[in-house]
């Protein structure tokens, strides 16, 4: 099993959207960065765990949990000409962009800040902590996995 860590504004998307899907299931969409679709279809596979991050707000941070439930396949917003991620180079026959299927676990009572990932010595290292970092999904060890349970 690996861990991720999966970012989504949560005036696009939020945890809560999320418990409200149906069977709290949904598929992670829109991903259009290289090295975060190569994780997509490649890494992220069914029984892996992921944090959900709030980005683009006050304060960013990991708001729960989620579990991977269907590891990499076709986006299909990709092929959905109505769809603001539609890619029309995208074909069935060469798939460019890929998604996995999340499933809701928790919700934490307090959001994890980026401010107190940072300040913690042992995740300060963390991907999403470092200057500069963007990705829309990062892995997480499982220390980092471990110590961020720990703050709660």
């Amino acid at each position: 099993m690996n861990y991720w860590l999966l970012k989504s504004e949560p005036t696009t998307f939020s945890i809560d959207d999320l418990v409200k899907s149906d069977k709290k299931t949904t598929y992670w969409d829109g991903v259009r960065n290289y090295q975060v679709r190569n994780m997509l279809r490649d890494d992220i596979k069914s029984g892996d765990k992921a944090f959900f991050y709030h980005s683009n707000c006050k304060p960013p941070g990991i708001a729960g949990i989620v579990d991977i439930v269907k590891s990499g396949y076709p986006d299909p917003s990709a092929f959905d000409k109505k769809s603001k991620y539609y890619d029309p180079k995208s074909t069935d026959e060469k798939p460019i962009w890929y998604c996995v299927d999340v499933k809701f676990v928790e919700k934490f009572d307090e959001v994890v800040s980026l401010d107190q990932i940072k300040n913690h010595p042992k995740l300060k290292n963390m991907v999403v902590a470092r200057k500069g970092s963007r990705l829309s999904i990062t892995p997480v060890t499982k220390v980092e996995w471990d110590l961020i349970l720990g703050m709660l």
